[in-house]
C-alpha cells in the first residue's frame, strides 16, 4: 500500500484517503508532519486596512516616482491638469 504521494501529501482518492487515514490511526505509518510556515520580516498587521497599506507601500510609492523621471514635462503637466479636474470634479459634487 502506498501511504503518501508526493512530499507527504493526503491522497485525492477517496478510497485510498481512507485506506490512509486508518493507516496513521492504527500506527502503521506515522503522522504527517504540520508544515512549518516561514517567518516574515515584521509582525502580520492587525486590521485590513493596515494589510491593504502595507501592500499598497510595496511597490506603489516607488512606481509613481518611477513614473515621473520617464514623462516630458509636458506629459506631467497634461497628467497634472487632468488630476485636478478630477479633484474639482469631486469638490462640486459634495458642496
Amino acid at each position: 500500500m502506498e501511504a503518501m504521494i508526493g512530499k507527504g501529501k493526503r491522497p485525492r482518492d477517496p478510497n485510498q484517503l481512507a485506506a490512509w487515514t486508518v493507516a496513521v490511526s492504527t500506527g502503521q505509518i506515522p503522522p504527517p508532519e504540520p508544515e512549518v510556515q516561514k517567518p516574515t520580516g515584521s509582525a502580520p498587521p492587525q486590521t485590513i486596512s493596515e494589510y491593504m497599506s502595507a501592500i499598497g507601500r510595496k511597490g506603489g510609492q516607488i512606481g509613481g516616482k518611477r513614473r515621473l523621471k520617464t514623462m516630458t514635462k509636458a506629459e506631467r503637466s497634461k497628467v497634472a491638469a487632468k488630476a485636478a479636474k478630477a479633484r474639482w470634479k469631486n469638490a462640486k459634487r459634495s458642496t
